[in-house]
């Protein structure tokens, strides 16, 4: 069974708070595309079980560059690690669309050279069209998709095809549906189904979320942003908020389990990688970025962490009975972009805290 990984477990205003309280870092030097990279060392951040193995080695024996990779959990923790000094040591971090948004905004990224990244011809001309950084100035992304309601059929006994079939479930189905916990895909059925925006900061409009939010909760089994598959595999659950490549964990113990985009649309979220403006080897930075562009190695992450990957090679490359297998990797560029993409709210991502504080917390 593939490995499994958080997208986004985090408190969505730590990023403002924590960029709030600190000042731009010192930059490591121009970039020199002349350099010598082979005198350059890296660190690389990137979640767990994200990546090949033997990445590290991989990519020294392609460039000569020695090359350290390390592990964060969760935005929320390599963002504490960025903005904790004027220098983390780390010189490439992978981080979600809206983080690399906020930490671009405040300085702390180097814009990147497109001339030592030419793989990011490799990418969807939509790749280089995102809301959270228009042109990829600050960051190329590394794969992307988008949220639904995962279910078994058999358990549901119909296909969903509403958020509101989550909201408001049938008497049925109620203790058999789960929810992310996550503030904005917390929040996200509710406005969704409203017709709001996942980026609101209308006041009216996160209050009326919270409402039926506080309605909802008495029907779920639980809030669940880690196990929710295996909860469709045992049967404890009928019907859970899913991101579409989690899903297929399930699908890969239990084929009969099914993943829908709601009638009322979800988001666009995409991970990215970023280079540090306070690294002294960016040179290498963007040589990494550009290593992990080649289609050989973007194919692996679809094709061992089922998710889907900005990468048109790539993707043009994957064996059709993969995608009929996991049927969300079959998801096209058009259909993910019909989504709504995630942005940075700067201080108004304090709003999604106290929301999901309250909804959590109401017995």
């Amino acid at each position: 069974m593939p490995t499994t990984r958080r997208i986004v477990a985090v408190a969505a205003g730590t990023i403002a708070v924590a960029l709030a309280a600190t000042s731009c870092s010192t930059g490591g030097g121009e970039v020199d595309p002349s350099a010598d990279i082979t005198e350059q060392t890296l660190t690389v951040s990137i979640w767990a079980d994200y990546y090949p193995e033997d990445l590290a080695e991989q990519f020294e024996e392609a460039t000569g560059v020695k090359t350290t990779i390390v592990n964060h959990t969760t935005n929320e923790d390599i963002v504490a690690k960025l903005t904790a000094s004027a220098d983390s040591g780390i010189d490439v971090a992978f981080v979600s669309g809206q983080y690399a948004q906020a930490l671009g905004e405040q300085g702390l990224l180097a814009e990147l050279d497109k001339s030592l990244i030419p793989n990011e011809s490799n990418l969807y001309p939509e790749a280089l069209e995102l809301d959270y950084d228009e042109g990829n100035v600050y960051s190329e992304p590394y794969a992307w998709g988008t949220t639904g309601l995962c279910y078994r059929p058999d358990l549901t006994g119909y296909d969903p095809t509403s958020w509101n079939d989550l909201l408001n479930p049938k008497p049925e189905l109620e203790g058999k549906t789960t929810m992310l916990s996550t503030d904005r895909w917390l929040a996200m059925p509710a406005l969704k189904a409203a017709g709001h925006s996942l980026n609101t900061t209308d006041d009216g409009e996160l209050a009326e979320a919270k409402d039926q939010l506080l309605k909802t909760k008495p029907t779920l089994l639980a809030y669940d942003d880690t196990t929710f598959y295996s909860k469709l595999v045992s049967g404890e659950a009928a019907m859970v908020e899913a991101w579409d490549g989690w899903c297929n964990y399930g699908i890969a113990e239990d084929p009969t389990i099914k993943f829908v985009v709601p009638d009322e649309g979800a988001d666009l979220w995409v991970d990215t990688m970023t280079v540090l403006e306070s690294s002294k080897n960016k040179e290498a930075a963007m040589a990494f970025i550009n290593y992990i562009l080649d289609p050989k190695v973007q194919s692996w992450v679809a094709e061992n962490i089922l998710y889907k990957v900005p990468n048109q090679a790539a993707m043009e490359a994957l064996d059709p009975a993969l995608i009929e297998s996991y049927p969300t990797l079959g998801i096209t560029v058009d259909e993910l972009f019909d989504q709504e993409v995630i942005v940075d709210l700067g201080e108004d991502s304090l709003k999604y805290v106290d929301l999901n504080s309250e909804v959590l917390a109401t017995n």
